[in-house]
């Protein structure tokens, strides 16, 4: 996936990947043993890929660069551990995660750690833009896991309280890569606010699409549980369609409120919200966030990136995995 759609970047995102390791490996022998295992388990790297992507439309200053998309990835590593822990995951990307392997207590303290070094590899960028934005981000993803957290199992949610709490902890995310690559490339302060709705498409896009995933993907497919949203109580897009519409919904309703849903319970659940057009009605909100996002990129005169965006775009819309 990488070598397709950030061939123009292949070679900086080696570099990256090379810089990552180094810093996961520089602490104490746990840390780094945890840090190489979460390395070793792959990952789209999306969001190193798209700032250094948006910063290619510009001025591009690949060592100025290297630390803050060496940042973004971990800090978005850090996110995945304390996800782990919280959704008391066993598997992420098909590998145990840390929180299986070592424990939750040292897991999250490993996320704080990579939070802690994600910081201090741009310790010495004195631009308040910069760590302002990436701290803003780090607040947003805590913002939107507590409200994640606070409204497990409230089944009176609405599209709009899920499109709210995504926004926050998937969408600003990439939205900020895109923004800070070009803002770091000194583009326009237009063309930066175009690339950062771009970004904020996509990341919406990319969180339903991952939601789907988990009610009609496979663990293989998606290197984790299926189903684990609906068993956690984590009321996504199409869970939500489905109280709203299904014949079922005051089933559905009694299964998710019995909150420790057992395996026959599961497989219910699935099957009722599957019986909906929940899936399809998901799917059409991600291609109208694909084509928003597209329509933003016309802003980008090179046309192999502009290219590019648009093969991200839809491969986070079509994505299986």
């Amino acid at each position: 996936m990488k070598a397709q759609l950030f061939n123009e970047i292949s070679m900086d995102l080696t570099r990256v990947e090379a810089d990552l390791l180094q810093v996961v490996s520089t602490q104490d022998q746990t840390l780094a043993d945890i840090g190489t295992h979460l390395l070793k388990a792959g990952g789209k790297r999306l969001r190193p890929a798209l700032f250094l992507l948006a910063a290619k439309t510009h001025t591009y200053d690949f060592t100025r660069l290297l630390p803050v998309a060496v940042a973004l990835e971990l800090i978005h590593m850090a996110t995945l551990v304390h996800d782990d822990v919280i959704d008391e995951a066993q598997t992420r990307r098909g590998f145990t995660t840390a929180n299986t392997k070592w424990g939750n207590l040292t897991a999250v303290l490993a996320g704080d750690c990579l939070f802690a070094q994600s910081f201090a590899t741009i310790s010495h960028i004195a631009d308040p833009r910069i760590i302002g934005t990436l701290s803003q981000l780090v607040s947003y993803m805590c913002a939107g896991e507590i409200i994640q957290t606070a409204n497990t199992y409230n089944v009176f949610q609405t599209e709009e309280d899920y499109l709210a709490r995504i926004e926050k902890k998937t969408a600003n995310f990439i939205a900020g890569a895109c923004e800070l690559g070009t803002y770091m490339s000194a583009a326009p302060e237009t063309f930066i606010n175009a690339m950062r709705d771009y970004g904020h498409c996509l990341g919406m896009a990319f969180q339903i699409t991952d939601d789907i995933l988990d009610v009609v993907a496979s663990d293989a497919q998606i290197g984790k549980t299926a189903g684990n949203d609906l068993k956690q109580g984590i009321m996504t897009l199409p869970i939500i369609y489905a109280l709203h519409n299904s014949p079922d919904r005051d089933e559905l309703c009694e299964l998710i409120g019995r909150r420790e849903m057992q395996a026959l319970d599961l497989v219910k659940g699935l099957e009722i919200i599957r019986a909906t057009d929940a899936v399809d009605y998901a799917y059409g909100l991600v291609n109208r966030y694909i084509q928003r996002s597209k329509e933003r990129i016309s802003v980008v005169r090179d046309h192999a990136l502009r290219d590019s965006f648009s093969r991200i775009a839809d491969f986070v819309g079509q994505r299986t995995y």
